[in-house]
């Protein structure tokens, strides 16, 4: 064991499993909208070996990754029960001191996946919309929604807040009774479990290394879990992430299934899955559980950007700026310069890449990076914490590869839109890294020039000077 639950955030209650599943699990939970999808683009073959490969893939990335890193191992690393990158970097700082550079570069990564998030959920839901009528613009609905969503913000979203959970166990709920009854039709997607064929895509198909950029997208909210662990406590994440796993990979085999019923060719203009496996009369409802649930993701990356901050100002990673709280709702907080540089910055992006096909060349890589860096500070924690070395290398040998392929992967992506969130997590990092360093310069100076003076005061009392002639 590694440490107890010190976590003040909600107790375990089924309120408590409900209100988490509205706060932790909105990008993770909105993943089925554009993974298939995005798999589809590199235009392999769609037969029984590759959609079981693909499957496969993304069962173990979730297992692997999400279930077993995050939420079996990391969620247990917590700063008096508060978690993410910046909580686990304050655990390590006395002892490790290096460590201020992977926080840095950690830290402005996950920021900058709070920009491309909003953006492609919101995206990716409202393009549902062409399969009703093809002729309507997707952008100026997605600009209004994403203004009002950062509008909202300043007046504190604790009403509205109470519904997310209620939505997003709705939202689970669909994906999972939609996957269900797909899979009837193809029951050899259940094959899909054994490991065998996600290494037999990755070593018979050509290129399919660089699959893994989009199956990597299925667990890009992994990292929320962490962060939030203090707003919600390890058994509630941990209980209703069950219930949510098992939701999502019924969804993905679902749409797998439908895929092997419907498509055997190769191409790249198949109609994404997730509404295919919709019922007709049923597309409407769909649609609107899909935004619902898009913008309940975007407004978790929203506040769990606030909660960075704050920690980041607190460990002079970042300049002291005004933080408001416009409800009496615990941890609830507002920076308005920060709500605003997210606003511009998603307005960009949806601008900038108009469609969801666009912005998943931009989506995965700067959260690879930040998987990453938990990865070693996760190790220099075992380490601190006296865990068998056997263990440690097996846990930082399994990741490192594991993550280094999706690394690899995502490398790939780097010019069809990789290089924003890059971009945007440089421009951070510099803000982060010169907070970092010109703070402790000047507490070096204070502390030096506090030292001078009472070495002088104890040489005047012995007498080695003479304060008169000064």
């Amino acid at each position: 064991m590694i440490s107890n639950d010190k976590s003040h955030g909600i107790k375990f209650s089924v309120a408590g499993l409900l209100v988490t599943l509205g706060i932790v699990f909105g990008d993770i939970g909105t993943s089925p909208l554009y993974v298939m999808k995005a798999v589809l683009r590199e235009g392999f073959p769609i037969e029984p070996e590759f959609i079981l490969g693909v499957l496969s893939c993304v069962i173990w990335t979730l297992t692997m990754q999400t279930t077993i890193k995050y939420v079996v191992i990391t969620l247990r690393a917590d700063n008096k029960g508060e978690g993410g990158i910046f909580s686990l970097f304050a655990l390590l700082r006395k002892s490790k001191r290096w460590v201020y550079i992977l926080a840095i570069i950690g830290g402005s990564t996950l920021l900058a996946d709070g920009i491309i998030t909003p953006s492609i959920t919101v995206v990716s839901s409202i393009e549902g919309l062409q399969l009703i009528n093809p002729a309507i613009k997707v952008v100026p609905i997605v600009l209004i929604i994403i203004t009002l969503l950062f509008t909202v913000q300043q007046f504190g979203t604790e009403h509205i807040g109470k519904f997310f959970g209620p939505i997003m166990f709705l939202w689970f709920l669909m994906l999972g009774v939609l996957g269900a009854s797909e899979i009837h039709e193809q029951l050899l997607v259940f094959k899909a479990f054994n490991p065998y064929y996600a290494i037999h895509l990755l070593t018979h198909y050509h290129g399919s290394i660089l699959l893994l950029g989009a199956v990597f997208l299925c667990t890009t909210g992994a990292e929320a879990l962490y962060t939030d662990l203090g707003h919600c406590g390890l058994k509630n994440i941990r209980v209703s992430w069950t219930y949510v796993k098992i939701c999502l990979i019924l969804n993905y085999l679902g749409q797998g299934a439908w895929l092997l019923s419907h498509h055997t060719s190769t191409s790249s203009a198949i109609p994404n899955p997730f509404y295919s496996i919709m019922p007709g009369w049923f597309l409407p409802v769909g649609i609107a559980l899909a935004t619902s649930a898009a913008i309940i993701a975007s407004q978790a990356l929203i506040s769990g950007s606030y909660t960075l901050i704050s920690e980041a100002i607190s460990l002079n990673f970042w300049p002291r700026i005004k933080i408001n709280y416009p409800t009496q709702h615990k941890g609830q907080m507002y920076i308005a310069s920060i709500n605003w540089f997210l606003w511009i910055s998603c307005i960009g992006v949806v601008i900038g890449f108009r469609e969801s096909d666009n912005m998943e060349a931009a989506y995965g890589l700067s959260i690879t990076i930040t998987m990453m860096i938990t990865t070693f500070l996760m190790t220099s924690y075992l380490s601190m914490k006296r865990v068998p070395k056997p263990i440690i290398a097996l846990f930082f040998g399994t990741y490192l590869l594991i993550e280094g392929s999706f690394l690899y992967a995502n490398l790939f992506k780097f010019m069809h839109g990789g290089w924003f969130t890059i971009l945007m997590a440089g421009l951070l990092a510099m803000i982060i890294g010169s907070q970092f360093f010109v703070t402790g310069f000047l507490a070096e100076m204070v502390s030096r020039n506090a030292h001078d003076r009472n070495v002088y005061k104890i040489q005047e009392k012995i007498g080695l000077v003479d304060s008169s002639q000064t």
